[in-house]
């Protein structure tokens, strides 16, 4: 898609006046509004309908900017090298003198930091004086955003503007790492784990962790199309979606494709688009046959399993 600087400058008047915008990124479409704003912060958490205690990940154009607020340490720095602009956050100690809303932290000391890789995120950052607090674009629970639609679908009039920046290439959100003391995956995302354990030189390995919510993406019932989920099922029941890893001989109006050919990072992508279709085309029920539990595969159960809990 064409960068449109005129839109892009649109979004930032809107973003000045403490208002959210819709905006691009190359995980989900993300719900911006400035970061160091009580009032504009608050906005996300009333138009998502989202629990005051589920922190905000906040997105930065580049380093310079992160050091006004977080304290950086080798791990990240590492990390940051390899995988930055990209699907990934880190989670860092905040700084004492940082702006940032406490709305964004949950009163926490510690600040979850991304680097969105979208050309068209990337320049509107370059052009703001604050970093922005942007949690998927969608209300709490549901299915995140990956088009500009989807949002429009969300919040129709209630946000003042989006961003159109096409479709999100990864389709899934951001891996997050915890670097506060040991590091941890905190949620599974576009950056495989095996990739963070080889720059790290570790064996890192996810842990879901419900009760305390240190990050995003630990909600017990999230990614939600809001009808009953059913994991590892050979066939469907009469009148239920029936979403299937790779495409095979078996067709219908109720069969939906993740991927051609079991490639585990094209079902990602294409995982919420195919429950937002479903949902739309007002199906009562999903089941999900068998998906590996392997590289982006256990991600998608992860999203599943959240999502099933409806």
């Amino acid at each position: 898609m064409k960068m449109n600087l005129s839109n892009i400058k649109k979004s930032k008047f809107y973003l000045d006046k403490n208002e959210c915008v819709g905006i691009p990124t190359e995980t989900v479409y993300g719900l911006a509004a400035n970061a160091y704003s009580q009032s504009a912060t608050s906005k996300i958490f009333r138009l998502k309908k989202r629990p005051k205690k589920n922190p905000l990940i906040v997105h930065y154009y580049n380093l310079k900017m992160l050091k006004n607020d977080c304290m950086l340490n080798e791990d990240f720095l590492k990390l940051y090298k390899k995988f930055s602009p990209g699907p990934i956050t880190f989670v860092l100690k905040l700084k004492k003198g940082s702006k940032i809303s406490k709305n964004v932290t949950n009163k926490k000391k510690t600040l979850a930091v991304r680097f969105p890789k979208h050309p068209i995120s990337r320049k509107l950052l370059k052009l703001l004086k604050y970093p922005l607090a942007a949690p998927s674009a969608n209300i709490s629970t549901k299915i995140s955003a990956v088009t500009s639609q989807d949002v429009k679908d969300e919040f129709g009039k209630k946000l003042k503007y989006i961003l159109d920046g096409g479709a999100s290439k990864v389709g899934l959100e951001s891996t997050i790492v915890g670097l506060i003391n040991k590091p941890q995956i905190l949620r599974l995302g576009g950056i495989e784990v095996k990739r963070i354990n080889k720059i790290l030189k570790t064996n890192l390995k996810y842990k879901r962790k419900d009760k305390t919510l240190i990050v995003p993406g630990q909600l017990k019932i999230h990614y939600s199309p809001g009808i009953p989920i059913r994991m590892n099922v050979n066939s469907p029941r009469l009148n239920e979606a029936f979403i299937l890893i790779k495409k095979k001989k078996t067709s219908g109006k109720n069969i939906y494709y993740l991927s051609k050919t079991k490639n585990l990072k094209e079902a990602a992508k294409n995982l919420y688009k195919t429950l937002r279709m479903i949902k739309n085309k007002k199906f009562k029920s999903i089941a999900v046959e068998k998906i590996p539990n392997v590289g982006f595969g256990e991600a998608i159960n992860d999203r599943l399993l959240r999502a099933a809990k409806f």
